[in-house]
Protein backbone atom coordinates (compact mmCIF):
# COMPACT_ATOMS: atom_id res chain seq x y z
CA UNK A 1 0.00 0.00 0.00
CA UNK A 2 1.38 3.40 -0.98
CA UNK A 3 2.14 6.03 1.65
CA UNK A 4 0.44 8.79 -0.38
CA UNK A 5 -1.37 9.09 -3.72
CA UNK A 6 -2.40 12.38 -5.32
CA UNK A 7 -4.47 12.84 -8.49
CA UNK A 8 -4.52 16.22 -10.24
CA UNK A 9 -6.48 17.66 -13.19
CA UNK A 10 -5.25 20.60 -15.25
CA UNK A 11 -8.08 23.14 -15.44
CA UNK A 12 -7.02 24.38 -18.88
CA UNK A 13 -6.42 21.15 -20.81
CA UNK A 14 -8.09 18.60 -18.49
CA UNK A 15 -4.85 16.60 -18.51
CA UNK A 16 -4.55 14.24 -15.55
CA UNK A 17 -1.47 13.97 -13.40
CA UNK A 18 -0.43 11.74 -10.51
CA UNK A 19 2.03 11.57 -7.65
CA UNK A 20 2.61 8.39 -5.68
CA UNK A 21 4.91 8.30 -2.68
CA UNK A 22 5.49 4.64 -1.96
CA UNK A 23 7.72 5.11 1.08
CA UNK A 24 9.51 7.81 3.06
CA UNK A 25 12.95 7.35 4.59
CA UNK A 26 14.06 10.11 6.92
CA UNK A 27 11.00 11.96 5.64
CA UNK A 28 12.06 11.99 1.98
CA UNK A 29 11.32 10.03 -1.20
CA UNK A 30 12.97 9.88 -4.63
CA UNK A 31 11.66 9.25 -8.13
CA UNK A 32 11.35 10.91 -11.52
CA UNK A 33 8.50 12.64 -13.31
CA UNK A 34 7.30 11.36 -16.69
CA UNK A 35 4.92 12.72 -19.28
CA UNK A 36 3.22 10.50 -21.82
CA UNK A 37 -0.23 10.18 -23.30
CA UNK A 38 -1.99 7.31 -21.57
CA UNK A 39 -0.09 7.45 -18.28
CA UNK A 40 -2.21 5.97 -15.46
CA UNK A 41 -2.23 5.94 -11.68
CA UNK A 42 -1.54 2.18 -11.77
CA UNK A 43 1.56 2.82 -13.85
CA UNK A 44 2.81 5.53 -11.49
CA UNK A 45 2.08 3.34 -8.48
CA UNK A 46 4.15 0.50 -9.92
CA UNK A 47 6.99 2.87 -10.80
CA UNK A 48 7.01 4.30 -7.27
CA UNK A 49 7.23 0.83 -5.79
CA UNK A 50 10.11 0.10 -8.15
CA UNK A 51 11.88 3.25 -6.99
CA UNK A 52 11.75 2.05 -3.40
CA UNK A 53 13.53 -1.11 -4.54
CA UNK A 54 16.07 0.81 -6.67
CA UNK A 55 16.98 2.98 -3.72
CA UNK A 56 17.27 0.08 -1.29
CA UNK A 57 19.35 -2.08 -3.65
CA UNK A 58 22.16 0.48 -3.45
CA UNK A 59 22.28 0.55 0.34
CA UNK A 60 25.81 0.67 1.73
CA UNK A 61 25.99 0.93 5.55
CA UNK A 62 29.36 2.69 5.31
CA UNK A 63 28.31 5.34 2.78
CA UNK A 64 27.24 8.92 3.42
CA UNK A 65 24.22 8.40 1.18
CA UNK A 66 21.39 6.51 2.84
CA UNK A 67 18.74 5.36 0.33
CA UNK A 68 15.55 7.40 0.32
CA UNK A 69 12.01 6.13 -0.08
CA UNK A 70 10.50 5.59 -3.53
CA UNK A 71 8.11 7.90 -5.37
CA UNK A 72 7.03 8.74 -8.92
CA UNK A 73 5.13 11.39 -10.78
CA UNK A 74 3.27 11.00 -14.05
CA UNK A 75 1.30 13.29 -16.37
CA UNK A 76 -1.13 11.87 -18.92
CA UNK A 77 -0.31 14.26 -21.78
CA UNK A 78 1.57 14.19 -25.07
CA UNK A 79 5.06 15.68 -24.47
CA UNK A 80 5.17 16.77 -28.13
CA UNK A 81 2.04 18.90 -27.73
CA UNK A 82 2.92 22.64 -27.85
CA UNK A 83 1.09 23.07 -24.54
CA UNK A 84 3.25 20.47 -22.77
CA UNK A 85 5.37 22.96 -20.84
CA UNK A 86 2.26 24.83 -19.68
CA UNK A 87 0.80 21.55 -18.41
CA UNK A 88 4.08 20.70 -16.67
CA UNK A 89 4.12 24.14 -15.03
CA UNK A 90 0.55 23.75 -13.78
CA UNK A 91 1.30 20.26 -12.45
CA UNK A 92 4.46 21.28 -10.60
CA UNK A 93 2.77 24.35 -9.16
CA UNK A 94 0.10 22.06 -7.71
CA UNK A 95 2.70 19.59 -6.42
CA UNK A 96 5.03 22.28 -5.03
CA UNK A 97 4.34 21.50 -1.34
CA UNK A 98 5.43 17.89 -1.91
CA UNK A 99 8.51 18.92 -3.89
CA UNK A 100 9.48 21.32 -1.12
CA UNK A 101 9.43 18.75 1.68
CA UNK A 102 8.92 15.14 0.62
CA UNK A 103 9.57 14.36 -3.07
CA UNK A 104 12.91 14.68 -4.88
CA UNK A 105 12.57 14.20 -8.61
CA UNK A 106 14.24 14.52 -11.97
CA UNK A 107 13.59 13.75 -15.62
CA UNK A 108 11.90 10.62 -16.83
CA UNK A 109 10.18 9.53 -20.03
CA UNK A 110 9.01 12.50 -22.11
CA UNK A 111 10.72 15.19 -20.03
CA UNK A 112 14.21 16.73 -19.93
CA UNK A 113 15.92 17.83 -16.75
CA UNK A 114 16.59 21.25 -18.24
CA UNK A 115 12.85 21.74 -18.80
CA UNK A 116 12.00 20.63 -15.27
CA UNK A 117 14.68 22.93 -13.83
CA UNK A 118 13.34 25.91 -15.79
CA UNK A 119 9.79 25.32 -14.54
CA UNK A 120 10.96 24.73 -10.96
CA UNK A 121 12.68 28.12 -11.03
CA UNK A 122 9.66 29.79 -12.63
CA UNK A 123 7.31 28.69 -9.83
CA UNK A 124 9.70 29.84 -7.13
CA UNK A 125 11.22 26.60 -5.85
CA UNK A 126 14.95 26.15 -5.22
CA UNK A 127 15.46 22.80 -6.89
CA UNK A 128 13.64 19.64 -7.97
CA UNK A 129 15.55 17.83 -5.20
CA UNK A 130 15.32 20.43 -2.46
CA UNK A 131 13.49 18.05 -0.10
CA UNK A 132 16.78 16.23 0.49
CA UNK A 133 18.76 19.37 1.39
CA UNK A 134 18.03 19.16 5.15
CA UNK A 135 19.77 15.77 5.19
CA UNK A 136 23.06 17.18 3.86
CA UNK A 137 26.01 18.02 6.10
CA UNK A 138 26.93 21.06 4.00
CA UNK A 139 24.17 22.06 1.60
CA UNK A 140 26.15 24.69 -0.33
CA UNK A 141 29.09 22.37 -0.88
CA UNK A 142 26.86 19.47 -1.89
CA UNK A 143 24.84 21.55 -4.35
CA UNK A 144 27.99 22.91 -5.92
CA UNK A 145 29.34 19.38 -6.24
CA UNK A 146 26.24 18.25 -8.12
CA UNK A 147 26.22 21.39 -10.29
CA UNK A 148 29.86 20.74 -11.21
CA UNK A 149 29.06 17.12 -12.06
CA UNK A 150 26.35 18.29 -14.47
CA UNK A 151 29.00 20.28 -16.34
CA UNK A 152 31.16 17.20 -17.03
CA UNK A 153 31.09 16.16 -20.69
CA UNK A 154 32.37 12.83 -21.95
CA UNK A 155 33.09 12.64 -25.68
CA UNK A 156 30.38 15.12 -26.57
CA UNK A 157 27.66 13.99 -24.16
CA UNK A 158 26.96 15.25 -20.64
CA UNK A 159 27.83 12.86 -17.84
CA UNK A 160 24.30 13.13 -16.44
CA UNK A 161 22.97 11.66 -19.71
CA UNK A 162 25.45 8.79 -19.65
CA UNK A 163 25.38 7.34 -16.15
CA UNK A 164 22.08 5.45 -16.47
CA UNK A 165 22.97 3.84 -19.77
CA UNK A 166 26.50 3.06 -18.61
CA UNK A 167 24.94 1.13 -15.73
CA UNK A 168 22.52 -0.71 -18.01
CA UNK A 169 25.41 -1.61 -20.33
CA UNK A 170 27.39 -3.00 -17.39
CA UNK A 171 24.40 -5.14 -16.39
CA UNK A 172 24.11 -6.34 -20.00
CA UNK A 173 27.81 -7.21 -20.19
CA UNK A 174 27.51 -9.23 -16.99
CA UNK A 175 24.56 -11.09 -18.53
CA UNK A 176 26.47 -11.69 -21.77
CA UNK A 177 29.37 -13.18 -19.82
CA UNK A 178 27.01 -15.31 -17.75
CA UNK A 179 25.39 -16.76 -20.87
CA UNK A 180 28.72 -17.19 -22.66
CA UNK A 181 27.54 -15.31 -25.75
CA UNK A 182 30.22 -15.01 -28.43
CA UNK A 183 30.28 -12.03 -30.79
CA UNK A 184 27.07 -10.74 -29.22
CA UNK A 185 24.62 -8.44 -30.99
CA UNK A 186 22.17 -6.01 -29.43
CA UNK A 187 19.02 -4.07 -30.24
CA UNK A 188 18.16 -0.99 -28.19
CA UNK A 189 14.57 0.26 -28.17
CA UNK A 190 14.73 3.96 -27.28
CA UNK A 191 17.59 6.36 -27.98
CA UNK A 192 17.15 8.97 -25.26
CA UNK A 193 19.47 9.43 -22.32
CA UNK A 194 19.53 5.84 -21.09
CA UNK A 195 19.08 4.11 -24.46
CA UNK A 196 21.70 6.21 -26.21
CA UNK A 197 24.30 5.68 -23.49
CA UNK A 198 23.53 1.96 -23.29
CA UNK A 199 24.14 1.64 -27.02
CA UNK A 200 27.39 3.66 -26.77
CA UNK A 201 28.89 1.55 -24.00
CA UNK A 202 27.76 -1.76 -25.45
CA UNK A 203 29.41 -0.81 -28.73
CA UNK A 204 32.57 0.33 -26.96
CA UNK A 205 32.75 -3.04 -25.24
CA UNK A 206 32.61 -5.06 -28.45
CA UNK A 207 28.88 -5.66 -28.73
CA UNK A 208 27.54 -5.11 -32.26
CA UNK A 209 24.49 -2.84 -32.06
CA UNK A 210 22.41 -4.07 -34.99
CA UNK A 211 19.31 -1.97 -34.41
CA UNK A 212 17.91 1.11 -32.69
CA UNK A 213 14.34 2.33 -32.32
CA UNK A 214 13.12 5.86 -31.72
CA UNK A 215 9.71 7.51 -31.85
CA UNK A 216 9.89 7.64 -35.67
CA UNK A 217 10.71 3.97 -36.33
CA UNK A 218 13.64 1.59 -36.51
CA UNK A 219 17.10 1.74 -38.06
CA UNK A 220 19.06 -1.46 -38.47
CA UNK A 221 22.17 -3.04 -39.93
CA UNK A 222 23.17 -6.68 -39.32
CA UNK A 223 26.82 -5.62 -39.58
CA UNK A 224 26.34 -2.92 -36.93
CA UNK A 225 25.26 0.71 -36.82
CA UNK A 226 27.58 3.67 -36.34
CA UNK A 227 26.29 4.31 -32.82
CA UNK A 228 28.63 7.19 -32.05
CA UNK A 229 27.61 9.25 -35.07
CA UNK A 230 23.92 8.66 -34.41
CA UNK A 231 24.34 9.47 -30.72
CA UNK A 232 26.03 12.80 -31.33
CA UNK A 233 23.48 13.86 -33.96
CA UNK A 234 20.25 12.82 -32.21
CA UNK A 235 17.72 15.46 -31.22
CA UNK A 236 16.76 16.44 -27.67
CA UNK A 237 14.09 13.75 -27.45
CA UNK A 238 16.30 10.93 -28.70
CA UNK A 239 15.23 11.17 -32.33
CA UNK A 240 17.73 9.66 -34.79
CA UNK A 241 18.86 11.90 -37.64
CA UNK A 242 18.18 9.71 -40.68
CA UNK A 243 20.49 11.87 -42.82
CA UNK A 244 23.41 10.48 -40.82
CA UNK A 245 22.65 6.88 -41.79
CA UNK A 246 24.99 5.08 -44.18
CA UNK A 247 23.87 3.57 -47.48
CA UNK A 248 23.89 0.06 -46.03
CA UNK A 249 21.73 0.97 -43.01
CA UNK A 250 18.05 0.04 -43.19
CA UNK A 251 15.08 2.21 -42.24
CA UNK A 252 12.14 0.15 -40.98
CA UNK A 253 8.76 0.94 -39.48
CA UNK A 254 8.28 1.15 -35.73
CA UNK A 255 6.36 -2.11 -35.44
CA UNK A 256 9.38 -4.10 -36.63
CA UNK A 257 11.51 -3.51 -33.55
CA UNK A 258 11.03 -7.05 -32.28
CA UNK A 259 11.82 -8.52 -35.70
CA UNK A 260 15.45 -7.39 -35.80
CA UNK A 261 17.45 -10.42 -34.69
CA UNK A 262 19.80 -9.77 -31.77
CA UNK A 263 21.20 -11.70 -28.81
CA UNK A 264 20.50 -8.86 -26.38
CA UNK A 265 17.32 -6.79 -26.30
CA UNK A 266 17.36 -3.53 -24.35
CA UNK A 267 13.89 -1.96 -23.97
CA UNK A 268 14.86 1.60 -22.99
CA UNK A 269 11.72 3.60 -23.79
CA UNK A 270 8.14 3.04 -22.64
CA UNK A 271 6.59 0.88 -19.96
CA UNK A 272 4.73 -2.27 -21.06
CA UNK A 273 6.53 -2.38 -24.43
CA UNK A 274 6.64 -6.19 -24.30
CA UNK A 275 3.26 -7.66 -23.47
CA UNK A 276 1.16 -10.77 -23.95
CA UNK A 277 0.36 -9.92 -27.59
CA UNK A 278 3.97 -9.54 -28.79
CA UNK A 279 6.02 -11.65 -26.36
CA UNK A 280 6.10 -14.53 -28.86
CA UNK A 281 8.14 -12.35 -31.22
CA UNK A 282 11.03 -11.93 -28.76
CA UNK A 283 14.05 -13.94 -29.95
CA UNK A 284 16.75 -12.48 -27.73
CA UNK A 285 18.58 -14.62 -25.20
CA UNK A 286 19.03 -11.72 -22.79
CA UNK A 287 16.69 -8.82 -21.98
CA UNK A 288 18.02 -5.87 -20.03
CA UNK A 289 15.27 -3.59 -18.71
CA UNK A 290 16.75 -0.13 -19.13
CA UNK A 291 13.25 1.36 -19.13
CA UNK A 292 10.92 1.21 -16.15
CA UNK A 293 8.51 -1.75 -16.24
CA UNK A 294 8.98 -2.51 -19.97
CA UNK A 295 7.75 -6.12 -19.67
CA UNK A 296 4.42 -7.20 -18.26
CA UNK A 297 4.30 -10.16 -15.89
CA UNK A 298 2.44 -12.26 -18.45
CA UNK A 299 5.01 -11.52 -21.14
CA UNK A 300 7.99 -12.28 -18.92
CA UNK A 301 6.66 -15.76 -18.29
CA UNK A 302 6.48 -16.33 -22.05
CA UNK A 303 9.66 -14.80 -23.49
CA UNK A 304 12.08 -17.54 -22.42
CA UNK A 305 15.02 -15.14 -22.07
CA UNK A 306 17.15 -14.22 -19.08
CA UNK A 307 15.73 -10.90 -17.82
CA UNK A 308 17.79 -8.42 -15.82
CA UNK A 309 15.06 -6.40 -14.10
CA UNK A 310 14.68 -2.64 -14.22
CA UNK A 311 15.24 -2.14 -10.50
CA UNK A 312 18.82 -3.24 -11.12
CA UNK A 313 19.54 -2.32 -14.76
CA UNK A 314 18.14 1.22 -14.70
CA UNK A 315 19.15 2.26 -11.18
CA UNK A 316 22.43 4.04 -11.92
CA UNK A 317 21.02 7.47 -12.81
CA UNK A 318 19.26 7.80 -9.49
CA UNK A 319 22.23 6.50 -7.50
CA UNK A 320 24.72 8.76 -9.29
CA UNK A 321 22.77 11.86 -8.24
CA UNK A 322 22.91 10.84 -4.58
CA UNK A 323 26.46 9.49 -4.57
CA UNK A 324 27.56 12.84 -5.99
CA UNK A 325 25.39 15.03 -3.78
CA UNK A 326 26.36 13.25 -0.55
CA UNK A 327 30.03 13.06 -1.52
CA UNK A 328 30.54 9.32 -1.95
CA UNK A 329 32.19 9.86 -5.36
CA UNK A 330 34.31 12.59 -6.91
CA UNK A 331 32.99 14.98 -9.55
CA UNK A 332 34.62 13.12 -12.44
CA UNK A 333 33.47 10.68 -15.08
CA UNK A 334 36.15 8.23 -13.96
CA UNK A 335 34.87 8.17 -10.37
CA UNK A 336 31.25 7.86 -11.50
CA UNK A 337 31.91 5.04 -13.96
CA UNK A 338 34.06 3.11 -11.49
CA UNK A 339 31.37 3.25 -8.79
CA UNK A 340 28.56 2.43 -11.21
CA UNK A 341 30.46 -0.41 -12.84
CA UNK A 342 31.42 -2.02 -9.53
CA UNK A 343 27.95 -1.67 -8.06
CA UNK A 344 26.10 -2.86 -11.17
CA UNK A 345 28.31 -5.88 -11.68
CA UNK A 346 27.96 -6.87 -8.02
CA UNK A 347 24.17 -6.53 -8.05
CA UNK A 348 23.75 -8.34 -11.37
CA UNK A 349 25.92 -11.23 -10.28
CA UNK A 350 23.94 -11.58 -7.06
CA UNK A 351 20.66 -12.12 -8.94
CA UNK A 352 21.64 -13.67 -12.24
CA UNK A 353 22.04 -17.25 -10.99
CA UNK A 354 18.71 -17.29 -9.19
CA UNK A 355 15.58 -19.00 -10.57
CA UNK A 356 13.95 -15.55 -10.78
CA UNK A 357 16.38 -12.62 -10.95
CA UNK A 358 13.45 -10.24 -10.42
CA UNK A 359 12.40 -11.96 -7.20
CA UNK A 360 16.01 -12.14 -6.07
CA UNK A 361 16.30 -8.36 -6.54
CA UNK A 362 13.08 -7.85 -4.58
CA UNK A 363 14.43 -9.98 -1.74
CA UNK A 364 17.70 -8.02 -1.59
CA UNK A 365 15.78 -4.74 -1.60
CA UNK A 366 13.41 -5.92 1.13
CA UNK A 367 16.30 -7.00 3.34
CA UNK A 368 18.02 -3.64 2.86
CA UNK A 369 14.77 -1.78 3.52
CA UNK A 370 14.35 -3.60 6.82
CA UNK A 371 17.85 -2.64 7.89
CA UNK A 372 17.30 0.99 6.88
CA UNK A 373 14.03 1.01 8.84
CA UNK A 374 15.84 -0.28 11.92
CA UNK A 375 18.45 2.46 11.62
CA UNK A 376 15.95 5.25 10.90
Amino acid sequence: MSYLEVTWTDPATHARGYLVIDRLVRGVSSGGLRMRAGCTIDEVRGLAKGMTAKEALNYDPGARYVPLGGAKGGIDFDPYDPRAEEVLTSYLYAMAPYVERFWTMGEDLGLRQSTIDAVISKIGLQSSIQAVFPLLDDEDEARQRLADAFQVVVDGVGLDELVGGYGAAQAALAGIEHLGLENPTAFVQGFGSIGGATARYLARNGVTVVGLADVHGVVANPAGLDVETLLLSRDQRGGIDRTELRAEDQVLDGESWLDVEADVLVPAATSYAIHADNAHRVRAKLIVEAANMPITDEAEAEVGALVIPDVVASSATNSWWWWTLFGDIDVTAESAFEKIGTTMRRLTQRIIDQPSPRQAARDIAAEASEEIARRF
